[in-house]
């Protein structure tokens, strides 16, 4: 039931509650070729992600064009959002996509390739890593965890069969060190 106030002789009704005035929905204009300024944010934001793997942020963005504030940024970043040039995920950092990427990420990453003689000096490297770690009389976890990551990084440039040797070697390791104590 709805209250009546009575003020100094006056009877009033409270006014029937409207339902809340809701934002029209910005549209989304696809085809809108970007100013120059967007433009060149877009190639940025295309090259940094097929170099990285991931997008800038709004300060790396600002740096390497030389705006004057992040908030130009999002304003261009918002009109390429609105245009259909850029993608948000979940408001997270680093989230823009580029939609119709014209730079092929695939083609634009190579692996670096190790000459032989690069080979040689990292496995001597991982091998005196190795020798250090089999010579102390305890085992401490954290040189186990840069014995994995070496292998690891072993494995990733393609040096599987050193990688394969390192390993049965440290299963070597953790079995003569079983009865140890683990040192954090």
């Amino acid at each position: 039931m709805r209250e009546i106030t009575v003020q100094e002789g006056e009877i009033s009704r409270p006014r029937p509650k409207k339902p809340p005035a809701e934002a029209p929905p910005e549209p989304k204009v696809s085809a809108v070729r970007p100013t120059k300024k967007q433009k060149e944010l877009l190639e940025y934001i295309e090259a940094f992600i097929a170099k990285q793997g991931y997008s800038p942020s709004y300060r790396e963005i600002m740096k390497a064009l030389q705006y004057s504030s992040v908030a130009t940024v999002a304003l261009h970043v918002n009109n390429l959002i609105r245009r259909g040039h850029l993608q948000k995920r979940d408001r997270s950092a680093r989230s823009l996509e580029v939609l119709n990427p014209t730079v092929m990420i695939g083609s634009k990453i190579t692996p670096k390739q190790l000459k032989t003689s690069e080979e040689k000096w990292l496995v001597e490297k991982v091998e005196l890593f190795f020798k250090e770690v089999e010579q102390t009389p305890k085992v401490i976890e954290r040189e186990l965890d840069q014995l994995y990551v070496l292998i690891g990084a072993l494995k990733v440039l393609g040096l599987d069969g050193a990688s394969q040797a390192f390993i049965s070697r440290l299963t070597d390791i953790k079995k003569k060190h079983e009865d140890t104590q683990y040192v954090a």
